[in-house]
């Protein structure tokens, strides 16, 4: 049974938020892609929608938009997610993962894009 880390950011206020989502909240999240639209009562916030952005596997690795599937894939990379280079022209092969959300991801970062985001309801804080 998949369970994993769900950041939730809302870009209107900055405020971002940590949930843990195990069983059927978590099995939302399997088979979806980086992109996708994800119904945001799967972290507790009701009415909202949530863009899946990003994430990274159990050993660190990120997820790549441009590498289909849930497999792992070895890139030369000149920059973007997985690689800052140092000085022009630097490359690098490293190890991504592809954008499909499986077992093996461990964090999934995402986006609040229609709502009205209750981090306080989260959180359990009463400012």
């Amino acid at each position: 049974m998949a369970d994993f880390k769900v950041v939730v950011s809302d870009p209107e206020t900055g405020r971002t938020v940590q949930v843990e989502v195990d069983g059927q909240d978590a099995n939302r999240f399997l088979g979806r892609e980086l992109g996708d639209e994800v119904d945001g009562g799967a972290v507790g916030l009701d009415g909202t929608t949530l863009e899946l952005t990003g994430g990274s596997d159990n050993a660190g690795r990120p997820l790549r938009s441009d590498v289909a599937g849930p497999a792992l894939k070895e890139l030369l990379l000149e920059g973007g997610v997985g690689f800052a280079p140092s000085r022009d022209g630097e490359r690098k092969r490293v190890t991504v993962r592809g954008r499909e959300i499986s077992d093996e991801v461990a964090q999934i970062n995402v986006t609040v894009v229609d709502g009205d985001a209750d981090f306080d309801a989260l959180t359990g804080d009463d400012e």
